[in-house]
């Protein structure tokens, strides 16, 4: 029997460049004002065919008997087996400007130990704000898992993760929410990744769209933008924000390198640049033998028979090889270098790890 150890397991790689061109404020930034508001709450999913929650979970046999308490019953919480049952954290998102009426989506979570929300219903939830004073939102319906989850005979088969849903649509807004963009006459524009470069483009593009110094700069994350004098009609408000939102500038990207150790993908921005370096790179494999091996004692002389595991091991290793990177002057460049080695995925993430110590990589290096 061999066993068979690599040092270096091959991973598809995956190598992409960072595009450089014009991109629209509209992905790239946000107006204050518009965000959207978090909401949760607490609520009960019934109809679950005996994968909810355990009679450890004492919160869900409280909730349930609170519940039924409101119909008319009064039931002892130490006789409920909660076993169609689940208690599930719910979410949802309220937008800038809803109105009363709309419908949000819903994301519900466990937190007992049921074992799956298939098939499971959520029942009437109230979501509140973070301060838990006021109700947004009321949410009711089957929750969706996408997946699914059997188990008959110590064996099991699942799809997906059962544990979090989704009630499509199934939140209603309970009152109107009534946002403002507007803030002393003015509009902020927040970038959503902080340059001091593109802030400035932004405040560029805005001045010239409109044809009169009405943006400033703020910082590397903000752009003020001043609003006519007087108050202008929310019909001219819209306009202006149609009109900003459309505009497109040139993106100045900071050169990086992402890796993800788990799956082996590498992403390679397109300002990455190597100084002149030179990298040894061989690759290393050991094997581990194993050899049963059977003594048999002598005839008539009372021994036992014995087996014994003897376990060899070898390594071997390829010929290093010495590659001279000179200066890129694009990711291709780089690709080329690191194809040239013949390495794996995780080889790569080793040398771009040396590469950075040794101050030959002009990017950032961003491990997730």
């Amino acid at each position: 029997m061999v066993h068979r150890v690599l040092i270096f397991s091959w991973i598809t790689l995956l190598l992409l460049a960072q595009l450089a061109g014009a991109a629209r404020l509209k992905e790239i930034c946000d107006l204050r004002g518009a965000e959207s508001q978090d909401l949760i709450g607490y609520g009960i999913v019934v109809g679950l065919d005996g994968t909810g929650d355990g009679s450890k979970s004492r919160f869900t046999m409280q909730a349930l008997e609170n519940m039924l308490q409101k119909f008319g019953l009064s039931v002892d919480a130490d006789e409920l087996k909660p076993k169609n049952v689940a208690a599930v954290m719910v979410t949802a998102q309220l937008p800038a400007f809803a109105r009363e009426g709309e419908r949000v989506d819903l994301t519900i979570s466990s937190m007992g130990d049921a074992k799956s929300l298939m098939g499971g219903v959520l029942l009437m939830t109230q979501l509140t704000d973070r301060d838990g004073r006021e109700t947004w939102v009321v949410g009711q319906g089957p929750v969706s898992i996408g997946g699914f989850n059997f188990e008959a005979g110590g064996s099991s088969i699942r799809k997906n993760y059962t544990l979090v849903g989704r009630v499509p649509q199934g939140g209603v807004i309970q009152q109107d929410r009534v946002g403002s963009v507007v803030r002393d006459g003015r509009l902020l524009i927040s970038l959503r990744e902080q340059d001091f470069t593109n802030s400035l483009r932004v405040m560029q593009a805005v001045n010239t769209a409109f044809g009169e110094e009405i943006a400033r700069s703020l910082n590397a994350g903000s752009v003020e933008v001043q609003l006519p004098a007087g108050s202008p009609s929310s019909e001219r408000v819209v306009q202006m924000i149609s009109i900003i939102e459309s505009l497109e500038v040139e993106l100045d990207q900071r050169a990086r390198v992402v890796i993800n150790e788990r799956t082996g993908t590498i992403v390679i921005g397109e300002n990455v640049r190597l100084s002149p370096v030179a990298v040894a790179h061989g690759n290393l494999s050991v094997v581990i033998t194993s050899n049963q091996q059977t003594s048999q004692p002598a005839p008539f002389s009372g021994g036992f028979t014995s087996q014994d595991t003897q376990n060899d091991i070898s390594v071997s290793s390829d010929e290093a090889r010495l590659v001279v990177l000179e200066d890129m002057v694009d990711v291709n460049g780089v690709a080329r270098a690191l194809n040239t080695l013949g390495v794996s995925p995780r080889d790569i993430i080793s040398i771009f790890q040396l590469l950075k110590t040794a101050g030959a990589l002009q990017a950032d290096l961003v491990i997730v």
